[in-house]
């Protein structure tokens, strides 16, 4: 989201989105409020710092380190208060984080290499990232009383795949991840958290044949870079869609467009989907969840809250089509 108001953003999500708000990122307050240092503060027994190259494991918690537990724990109470103040509790609320493959292909380790590059480290990042996730969403649950649904962002993992981490020197690469490996350190992570499980991937061929192996039960993806996506990746969506997953779908710009926006302009994206995949159309009211396209950080707060409410009647148009969404 927009800004450095964690009540007001959380006030405009629960507002716009009663049903499933989520807890708001607001990376514009700087180190520690992006996604890495956010993920980070997380972590159990390990700790970051912040260096010129980015951020870098460390001894023990210091100023920047603890300086994101405190933002972190300062959104969270003003999501509890948004939702008191609201009068009713929501079914769930939906909190994310970096999943373990973005984490540590941006962290370094004490030599300056990224921590995916040594095994150990990459194993006790996964089960730290587990542990602490597990320990947050226990906590949400805890103090707003209702059930708690992950999400993993992973907008990294088509880079670790392909081997394009640059090395310290910048002059090389990290070797590329195989794919079973990627899904088993996925699973690491999925597996200590409550159902449902989402991961996230905005890339334009997000790997959705490997993320349906690490047993999520969501993905999401953004519609408009599907657009130019290979057949392959289309059928895997639609393989996904056929084996009764969820597809949070991105359909919402990330910035406020030129012309006000029409309902069936942005619906565009997900029907033509469904039509070339075969499915009906019914089946975006039981298995597709509209949403921005890639957060909202960059947008007006105008904007972000406008689409919000759009994701909300866009959802609704899915269950009561209009006439105008006649094929």
């Amino acid at each position: 989201m927009p800004g450095t108001d964690p009540l007001e953003a959380a006030r405009t999500v629960v507002g716009e989105l009663p049903d499933l708000p989520y807890l708001p990122e607001l990376p514009g307050r700087g180190a520690g409020a992006d996604l890495i240092g956010r993920t980070a503060a997380l972590l159990v027994d390990l700790a970051v710092e912040l260096v010129p190259s980015g951020y870098r494991v460390t001894a023990r918690p210091g100023r920047d380190h603890r300086r994101a537990i405190d933002l972190l724990r300062g959104d969270l109470d003003a999501l509890e208060e948004a939702v008191d103040s609201a009068g009713a509790r929501p079914a769930a609320i939906k909190v994310q984080a970096a999943g373990p493959w973005t984490l540590t292909s941006e962290i370094e380790l004490r030599t300056g290499h990224k921590v995916l590059t040594d095994t150990g480290a990459l194993r006790e990042f996964a089960a730290s990232l587990a542990e602490g996730l597990r320990a947050h969403a226990t906590e949400v649950s805890r103090r707003l009383g209702v059930a708690t649904v992950v999400q993993l962002d992973e907008p990294g993992l088509p880079t670790v795949l392909a081997g394009g981490v640059p090395t310290p020197s910048g002059y090389g690469t990290v070797p590329a991840v195989p794919d079973g490996d990627a899904v088993e350190l996925l699973r690491v992570v999925l597996d200590a958290l409550p159902l449902p499980r989402i991961v996230h991937c905005c890339a334009p061929r997000p790997p959705l044949a490997l993320l349906r192996r690490t047993g999520a039960d969501a993905l999401a993806v953004d519609a408009q870079l599907l657009a130019g996506a290979p057949r392959s990746t289309i059928d895997d969506l639609g393989e996904a869609w056929d084996a009764g997953a969820t597809v949070l779908l991105g359909l919402l710009p990330a910035l406020p467009p030129a012309t006000p926006p029409d309902l069936v302009v942005l619906a565009r994206p997900a029907l033509d989907l469904v039509d070339r995949l075969g499915f009906p159309r019914e089946m975006l009211a039981q298995r597709c969840v509209p949403t921005p396209s890639c957060g909202l950080a960059g947008a007006t707060t105008d904007w972000a809250q406008r689409a919000l409410a759009l994701a909300r009647e866009l959802g609704q148009a899915f269950v009561d089509p209009p006439d105008s969404w006649s094929r």
